[in-house]
């Protein structure tokens, strides 16, 4: 692999010095005067001069400072300090001799103990009157409360125990024990408090229950943190390696604390409206899983790999980065396929091949060596329903080898999301949404008390996860991160050094194969030869492996399920240098298209007057609704208007719109789409998303080549 460019060096301009180590720099800077001095005959009253000024200005910034007069004292007294003893040593010539060198290390120890002591004092004092200042401020508000609550509900015998405020002055909880003939506020509460109080446009009230039986929460919002945005902090404090069992930030709650979902354990649920933010909330979730040690993230996107792209651009187009941030990519259905199939391979590899590493857990711990695979999937509604069985395989096997899913949907709804991806979900985010019934069919559990309105802006949603007690809380409103493709690019550069690999045990089975030669079949399509960076070099330089395609389907074969079959289909390879003019493309080879037209052609048969023929067959528009002779002298039961429909939409590349295929067939388009979705039902095949289909940036009625398949196979399988 080609090494990283090295860095620059930068230097450092800062003074970050400790009170102890300025001490010990003026110090020096005394000893170092009256060398100098007592060679070039320095007057002695000069020294006198310098630590006058030095004592004048030290008390003026102490005074603005507001120090402690004895702290004020003390700094002037060193300043004088140092400047008698360097004016001693210029008037005498002394400052080599053991004496004077002696009495100004002495005076240099005191010194740094001095300042030292002098801040912790400081420090002390501060915190003192910050803690006094907090401490009148909770006993005003504790006051207040209480006679609020009592000119609003009639309360008696009820106590204010404490007032805590926020990180960032953005509201505050009361704790307020209730008496026992009154152990819960009204239920318009919250609306009289939030009116008693003129909260902002924003603010709000939230009450909830406490520790014990009778103690009340009540949290008061009186900033709006919601309707600002919020950058994610990318400072080196923010960029620091962290650890996947801390969970993935997405952004701020109402009380400025971070939201946070855990993924260790857990999949998780991402839905939203286009234009809800749901894009960014997914790029916030990569940099949060990315700035981990011990996480690899791989994506399927099949809509143009939409959400890898800007994580690819520092390796694959600058060069900045020496490795792929995420490690793998499946930008069309066949590589997500290979994906899926290689990931759940290697879950039951890591189930059999770290069985040592089971100790004191039934589930692996998380390590550089061993990353958690966290896979992304964007646009979910656009995966064939085999690839989405292949996604539950993952979402129900993977946890104990740490393998979990991101999911992200435009709705969650059975249509898109599937039933084990919903229940496996115990992280869900929800962005801002129309209609409060989606927010609660994604929260089964506090669902019904969202409002909608309560995260009205761009970029806000609620979000559920399990907490460290691994109970999973109510949703509750966030404002996600903002996240800009130039701050991407810049974290790219900075979380490429930590990125771990996949462990050989994961790797070391069949369909682990095409994992080396991944970047030799995905970046061609996402980029052309002349924008590639040297950095891609070591990852396409060698053999691209292409798994066969079952030709009735269209799927990748990655695993030999009869490997004496002397007419299985090979894999393909495609050297490095004829790449460019062997490299299939994701569409299907007119080859392939021969043996698919081959396989799907039905076998007509002309109906005979001669009633004593065995092989009769009688057809309405196309369907075999009855046949009769023995079953070598049957035709084909797949009916001729689906073999035809299957083949025109292989052709086309794996999906049509229902227009277009009705126009191929030369039909009309309402009496086509009525035939052919009646010989889906009947053998029970259902179209993903309502039928929807997506062909670039736009989505009709229409059909997959793997939807038609299944049906195909249904029929034969009737026979």
């Amino acid at each position: 692999m080609a090494a990283k460019p090295a860095a620059a060096p930068v230097l450092d301009w800062s003074w970050n010095h400790t009170p102890a180590t300025s001490a010990a720099l003026v110090a020096g800077g005394a000893y170092a005067l009256a060398a100098t001095g007592s060679v070039t005959g320095l007057p002695p009253t000069h020294a006198l001069m310098v630590a006058g000024a030095g004592a004048a200005a030290q008390s003026v910034a102490d005074l603005v400072q507001h120090r402690p007069a004895g702290h004020i004292v003390a700094r002037c007294a060193a300043w004088l300090t140092a400047g008698g003893w360097t004016a001693s040593a210029l008037a005498d010539h002394t400052p080599l001799t053991w004496g004077m060198t002696g009495w100004w290390a002495a005076g240099t120890v005191a010194g740094m103990t001095l300042a030292r002591g002098l801040v912790r004092a400081e420090e002390t004092a501060r915190t003192e009157r910050h803690q006094r200042r907090l401490q009148k401020w909770a006993n005003k508000q504790a006051g207040e409360w209480h006679d609020r609550l009592h000119r609003l509900f009639r309360l008696e015998g009820h106590q204010v125990d404490g007032v805590r405020p926020w990180k960032g002055d953005v509201g505050y909880t009361v704790l307020v024990t209730m008496p026992s003939d009154t152990p819960e506020l009204p239920a318009d509460a919250v609306r009289k408090l939030a009116v008693d109080l003129r909260l902002p446009k924003g603010g709000g009230i939230q009450i909830l229950d406490g520790e014990t039986y009778g103690q009340t929460l009540i949290r008061v919002t009186a900033v709006d943190v919601l309707a600002q945005q919020i950058d994610l902090p990318d400072t080196p404090l923010d960029t620091t390696v962290t650890s996947i069992y801390n969970g993935i930030p997405l952004g701020l709650k109402p009380d400025a604390e971070e939201a946070r979902i855990a993924v260790v354990d857990d999949c998780v649920l991402v839905v939203g409206q286009t234009g809800s933010g749901k894009t960014n909330t997914v790029n916030v979730a990569n940099a949060g899983a990315l700035r981990t040690n011990n996480t690899v993230v791989m994506h399927i996107d099949v809509t143009g790999a939409g959400i890898s792209l800007p994580w690819l651009h520092s390796w694959a187009a600058e060069g900045t980065a020496g490795v792929p941030l995420i490690d793998w990519t499946a930008d069309t259905v066949e590589e997500a396929h290979v994906l899926c199939d290689t990931v759940i391979a290697g879950i039951g590899a890591r189930k059999t091949g770290h069985q040592d590493r089971l100790t004191e857990d039934d589930k692996l711990t998380v390590t550089h060596d061993l990353p958690e695979v966290l896979v992304v999937v964007d646009e979910i509604a656009e995966l064939p329903p085999a690839l989405l069985r292949k996604l539950d395989t993952i979402v129900n096997t993977g946890r104990a080898v740490r393998v979990r899913v991101l999911i992200c949907g435009l709705r969650a709804t059975q249509d898109v999301i599937t039933a084990a991806m919903k229940k496996q979900s115990r992280g869900r985010v929800g962005m801002r949404v129309s209609d409060p019934e989606e927010l609660s069919h994604l929260f089964p559990t506090g669902g019904a008390r969202i409002n909608p309105k309560s995260a009205p802006y761009k970029g806000c949603g609620f979000y559920s996860s399990p907490d460290a007690d691994d109970v999973v809380s109510d949703p509750t409103a966030f404002k996600a991160y903002r996240i800009t493709p130039k701050q991407i690019r810049a974290l790219s550069v900075t979380y490429a050094e930590r990125r771990p690999k996949l462990e050989a045990v994961f790797l070391d089975t069949e369909p682990g194969e095409y994992y080396a030669s991944r970047w030799g079949r995905i970046l061609p399509r996402l980029y052309k030869p002349a924008q590639l960076a040297p950095t891609t070099t070591p990852y396409t330089s060698g053999d691209t492996l292409y798994p066969p395609i079952n030709p009735l389907t269209g799927i990748p074969i990655t695993i030999a399920t009869d490997p004496d079959d002397d007419n299985a289909p090979t894999p393909r390879v495609v050297t490095a240098t004829t790449q460019g003019s062997a490299r299939p493309g994701p569409a299907v080879g007119s080859d392939l298209l021969s043996t698919i037209l081959a396989a799907a052609r039905t076998t007509p048969t002309q109906a005979t007057t001669n009633g004593g023929d065995p092989a009769v067959i009688q057809a309405d528009f196309g369907r075999v609704i009855q046949q009769a002779g023995t079953p070598e002298d049957r035709p084909n039961p797949v009916p001729q208007l689906l073999a035809e429909a299957h083949q025109h939409v292989v052709a086309a590349g794996g999906r049509m719109w229902s227009s277009d295929l009705a126009a191929a067939h030369g039909l009309d388009p309402r009496a086509f789409g009525t035939e052919l979705n009646r010989l889906l039902r009947d053998v029970g095949v259902e179209r993903p998303g309502v039928g929807t289909v997506r062909i670039g940036d736009e989505s009709k009625s229409g059909y997959l080549a793997e939807t038609l398949a299944e049906a195909i196979q249904c029929y034969r399988n009737t026979q």
